[in-house]
């Protein structure tokens, strides 16, 4: 496995459980916990991570999520519903840090036994008749049956497999902070999206005072070379929050510490995802914009089916095969909407768009998540 983050350490977990052994390069030097913003986890992928028996690792950190506010740009209510499977506790959609769920992950592979190779960067890898040799940066190598690249946005794996495909601008930028400011009386469990004029902003009350925002701003990409962490982040922000009479400014304007800021991207469509006993994963084959804040719960979907198929199928090119024709679907999906909220046209005084939450899965989801529920090379059709 490359990549020890969210797609990758699960995926370690789901083929663990299936009986195979698995060992995880990650190139980072640590469990990288001060790494990345913020993120949710839906329903789908608590759902997954109950899959995997790895749901308790991770409510351990973080605060679940029961209910999503939407406010108007001058600050009025249009909403307020249930979110996601929330009479569930354990498929509660979860708020946490990127690098919390990253570490727990890792952790709970540890406690499992599986072996986690830190500091380990690729530089190559050989497909040969008897199997699969990795190369690292430190002279190292590891021969296996197979490779699966779960190494994220700017995949090592994936330019090795199709050098010049890469992710593309989405077409907004993404803020994210942690500020002391407590915006209202909604209390903790609830998401409040903000239709600003000028932006799409999110923000949740964590259990111990702290406000977990972020906002999606339409606007030209980050200069190349760009500090992803600076102060005049916020200042680029602020102006844009004041147009509308809304808590966003005050939240964003009390912030603790750096603004994170990053390009909201997405692979194309039809990207190749496999070749020979090379797979991709996660990030490194499917990313989308945040906007529909779905990808590390499609990474842990994808851990989840990834680990039944090489169970079920009888080699592994039928189990890529037939792991590719269960997810590409969902997850293109995935990219076109999230990608039409980034891209979505609105005049000045219109609303910036704020992703739709479903509520409940559907069938096949259910059937393709579950454990026990063996995985036929072909989806069922859709009716």
């Amino acid at each position: 496995m490359i990549g020890g983050g969210i797609a990758g350490t699960a995926a370690a977990l789901g083929l663990d459980k299936a009986g195979h052994d698995v060992t995880v390069y990650e190139a980072h030097p640590d469990t990288a916990e001060d790494i990345g913003a913020f993120l949710t986890l839906a329903s789908n992928g608590m759902r997954a991570l109950a899959q995997l028996d790895a749901a308790d690792a991770v409510t351990a950190v973080g605060f679940p999520l029961t209910s999503l506010r939407l406010l108007d740009s001058q600050g009025a209510e249009l909403t307020h519903a249930p979110l996601g499977e929330m009479a569930d506790p354990d498929l509660r959609y979860r708020c946490l840090r990127r690098g919390e769920l990253n570490a727990a992950l890792q952790g709970e592979a540890v406690r499992r036994g599986i072996r986690l190779s830190h500091g380990a960067r690729l530089v190559d890898v050989t497909d040969g008749p008897y199997g699969v040799t990795a190369r690292f940066a430190d002279g190292g190598t590891a021969h296996a049956d197979l490779v699966v690249g779960a190494d994220g946005l700017n995949s090592t794996v994936r330019r090795i497999l199709t050098p010049g495909v890469r992710p593309t601008y989405a077409g907004q930028r993404v803020f994210y902070g942690y500020s002391d400011a407590t915006p209202g009386a909604e209390g903790t469990g609830v998401i409040t999206m903000v239709r600003g004029s000028e932006t799409a902003f999110g923000y949740a009350a964590s259990p111990t005072g702290q406000t977990y925002w972020f906002a999606r701003v339409s606007t030209g990409p980050l200069p190349a070379g760009a500090a992803a962490h600076r102060a005049p982040w916020r200042e680029e922000l602020l102006p844009l929050l004041r147009k509308d009479p809304t808590p966003a400014a005050d939240i964003v304007a009390a912030s603790q510490g750096p603004v994170m800021v990053t390009n909201a991207t997405e692979m194309p469509l039809g990207a190749v995802w496999q070749k020979g006993r090379t797979l991709l994963i996660g990030d490194a084959a499917h990313a989308a914009s945040p906007a529909t804040g779905q990808g590390a719960s499609m990474a842990l979907e994808d851990a989840v089916v990834l680990a039944k198929a090489l169970r079920d199928l009888p080699d592994p090119q039928a189990a890529f095969t037939a792991y590719e024709r269960h997810r590409r679907p969902r997850v293109e999906h995935n990219i076109t909407v999230s990608g039409g909220l980034s891209r979505g046209t609105r005049t000045p005084s219109g609303p910036a768009p704020v992703a739709a939450r479903p509520v409940e899965p559907d069938e096949a989801l259910l059937r393709q998540l579950a454990w026990d529920s063996p995985l036929p090379a072909d989806p069922p059709a859709r009716p």
